[in-house]
């Protein structure tokens, strides 16, 4: 999990950008498992080959309840990559 210096701040801390790659067979699953979190996802898809690339913004107080959704749901949690906003920004 990389940080950068934090930008962006809410009641729940740092606005950060949380990343996973998948196999596209396994998508449905993984979107599953994030409909279950106890907060709202709003996920971006990027179709790459043999991967789909899916991210969405969510507080630093909530990336160990995705990770705990990613290992329930048989995912590997070092799949999941957290940036900083401003990072995000600047490599889109």
């Amino acid at each position: 999990m990389t940080l950068d210096a934090p930008v962006l701040f809410g009641v729940e801390g740092e606005l950060v950008l949380v990343r996973v790659s998948v196999d596209p067979r396994h998508l449905e699953d993984l979107l599953e498992g994030l409909a279950g979190l106890d907060f709202p996802v709003n996920p971006e898809l990027t179709h790459r080959t043999g991967a789909v690339i899916v991210e969405f913004p969510a507080y630093a107080t909530h990336v160990d309840e995705v990770k705990a959704a990613l290992v329930a749901y048989g995912f590997d949690p070092e799949a999941l990559a957290v940036f900083g906003m401003l990072h995000a920004a600047a490599a889109s």
